[in-house]
């Protein structure tokens, strides 16, 4: 069987694909208008205006596209490389693994533990507040927790990121996407919830066991990983690093204590005060500064950390510059909105259940090109609202469509900036996380699909 390709492979291929169907596609646009929603002005799609337009064919586009997707996400790619400067300096004052150190003795015996407590709070964030963004840098912690605990580098980006993206596609509050595209749609904010907590719980549930399962099988057999030769490496080294660091000091302790107000306060932020990756940027960048002072570092030293760290997160910008210029193509050569409105019309053809299983398709297939799920909502809820009343299916129904095809896939699609960022940061490999999410993918496919039954045979509200 032949290897995946590279996702700089996979990006560009879509880059030119994305420019040969403007040579294909029609041109057209839809007229736009601005509205205020949770405080925010957002630009959303007028339904019924939609109109023909030339289209413009992109050629020697596609190599200005990643420059100008660069440009088009640049402020998640700088939320990469503070996030990893920092982190790597708050990681070089030794306490993060002098912590796992003790945490190991400490869960002897009682590693499986930590997954559903992990997971679940994770996922509750995401149901909640919408965690996504949030949840990267988690794994700077938890991936060599995993792997001191016997587990591999998989199971710790489960704690945090697995965990999170999934309680974001079953989300019962979610400021970011749920209560948008409800408010778009016309329908009051957080309605549904009893339904909607009963699927969190649900897909919760769900994931939870699968990792634990998995877990208990690489803690028995950990050549069974599909991370092993990657995690050998690691694991040597955090061994030689917790040698190395045989006592936990009250140094240690205060840049831990750093790190977990830190996680308290951004908490608070986001919910409390609308903070977004600005605002946590910050927060991490304070973080890391304050903590290599505690731990008596020189400013030279933690210039040349923060240096170091930032190296480490150059292939994750490189990929998310490519993923913005797919973007680019598209919305440049006039075909975004036709590629919206030839699959959105169809959907009022269809009955009851059909249509409520195809909006979810539509939303899965322009997720893999809008991975931004509050950008999603107000480009398609608009029109989604309107043909779930032509199809007889009730709005609230449309918006869970919505959640699912926006929330599960984000955690597999190589142009999510978050997940292929989330990667990068992990050190695990798109192709290896790819092969061992997949199956998952097939479940939360078909699930999605039988809880959307409900909805339609009761008219849901």
């Amino acid at each position: 069987m032949g290897k995946i390709p590279n996702v700089f492979v996979i990006v560009f291929f879509l880059i030119i694909l994305s420019a040969a169907l403007t040579w294909i596609v029609p041109g057209g646009s839809y007229e736009r208008r601005q509205i205020e929603i949770n405080n925010s002005q957002r630009t959303v799609v007028v339904e019924g205006t939609y109109e023909k337009a030339e289209s413009d064919p992109q050629i020697l586009e596609v190599f200005t596209a990643p420059l100008k997707g660069f440009i088009k996400l640049a402020e998640i790619i700088g939320f990469i490389f503070i996030v990893g400067g920092a982190f790597y300096i708050l990681n070089e004052t030794g306490a993060i693994n002098a912590g796992i150190g003790k945490l190991v003795k400490v869960l002897k015996g009682k590693e499986l533990l930590i997954i559903p407590i992990v997971m679940t709070v994770f996922s509750l964030f995401g149901a909640v507040f919408g965690m996504c963004e949030e949840a990267m840098p988690f794994v700077l912690i938890f991936v060599p927790l995993a792997i001191s605990l016997g587990y591999d580098s998989i199971v710790g980006i489960c704690l945090s990121f697995l965990a999170a993206g999934v309680g974001f596609a079953g989300a019962f509050i979610n400021p970011f996407t749920l209560q948008i595209a409800q408010k778009i749609s016309d329908i009051k904010p957080v309605s549904g919830i009893g339904y909607r907590v009963l699927i969190w719980i649900l897909v919760t549930a769900f994931t939870v066991l699968w990792v634990m399962v998995y877990a208990a099988k690489i803690k028995k057999d950990p050549r069974k990983s599909i991370m092993y030769e990657h995690d050998q490496k690691r694991r040597e080294a955090l061994i030689q690093k917790q040698e190395f660091v045989s006592r936990f000091t009250w140094r240690h302790g205060a840049c831990l204590g750093i790190l977990i107000l830190g996680v308290v306060f951004m908490v608070v932020g986001v919910i409390l005060f609308k903070w977004y990756i600005k605002e946590i940027a910050g927060l991490f960048l304070a973080m890391g500064l304050s903590s290599a002072i505690i731990a008596g570092k020189g400013m030279n030293e933690i210039a040349g950390s923060f240096i170091k760290g930032c190296k480490e997160m150059v292939s994750a910008a490189l990929v998310l510059g490519f993923v913005g210029g797919i973007i680019v193509i598209l919305e440049q050569g006039g075909i975004m909105d036709t590629i919206l409105f030839s699959m959105a019309s169809s959907i009022s053809k269809l009955p009851g259940i059909l249509a409520a299983d195809f909006q979810y398709f539509i939303q899965i297939m322009f997720n893999f090109f809008i991975p931004s799920g509050s950008t999603k909502a107000a480009l398609t809820m608009p029109i989604m609202s309107q043909l779930a009343d032509l199809s007889g299916i009730t709005r609230q129904t449309a918006v869970l469509a919505y959640q699912f095809g926006d929330g599960f896939t984000n955690m597999i699609i190589p142009t999510s900036g978050v997940t292929i960022g989330t990667l990068a940061m992990a050190k695990i490999p798109y192709e290896k996380w790819f092969k061992w999410n997949f199956p998952m993918q097939i479940f939360f496919f078909i699930i999605s699909l039988l809880l959307l039954v409900w909805p339609v045979l009761t008219n849901w509200q």
